[in-house]
């Protein structure tokens, strides 16, 4: 199965942290696909580019993996979320659901006490329709396994 690798990827950090654990997925067997892989130089790619790369691997891809760190889910990997929801909800079980991870301290600290832990709620409900939100890399990848992952 292929897992899309979702999360903001503007800066140094946000793409290490996105190569690191792309290498823990891979390194537990994991087919998956991170969108800046694809692309030589990110500060030149086109909208119509990104959307057409990152579209097929999101159409390709059997489930969803989105970091949801920040004081907002980030607007990309929000879009990403919604698109890959309703590709569960319309196919033949061919895309088996979504899984987000959270690490950010802001969001624990609301863990349980904000309706949808802080989180925005359509963004939060989509994920929960096909899947469920994570709290550790090592939880994420147990809801990756029985997702069929």
């Amino acid at each position: 199965m292929r897992i899309y690798l979702a999360g903001p990827l503007f800066s140094d950090a946000e793409r290490a942290w996105l190569d690191s654990t792309a290498a823990r997925l891979r390194a537990e067997g994991f087919d998956v696909f991170v969108p800046h892989e694809h692309f030589g130089d990110i500060v030149e790619v086109s909208p119509d580019e990104v959307y057409r790369v990152d579209g097929a691997g999101l159409r390709q891809a059997n489930v969803l993996f989105a970091w949801l760190d920040g004081p907002m889910v980030d607007d990309g990997t929000a879009a990403e979320i919604g698109a890959f929801a309703e590709l569960c909800r319309l196919d033949d079980g061919e895309h088996a659901g979504i899984v987000g991870l959270v690490t950010d301290l802001r969001l624990a600290r609301r863990r349980e006490v904000a309706v949808g832990d802080g989180m925005n709620l359509f963004v939060i409900g989509a994920i929960r329709s096909c899947g469920r939100v994570c709290w550790s890399l090592d939880e994420a990848i147990d809801a990756l396994r029985a997702l069929g992952a």
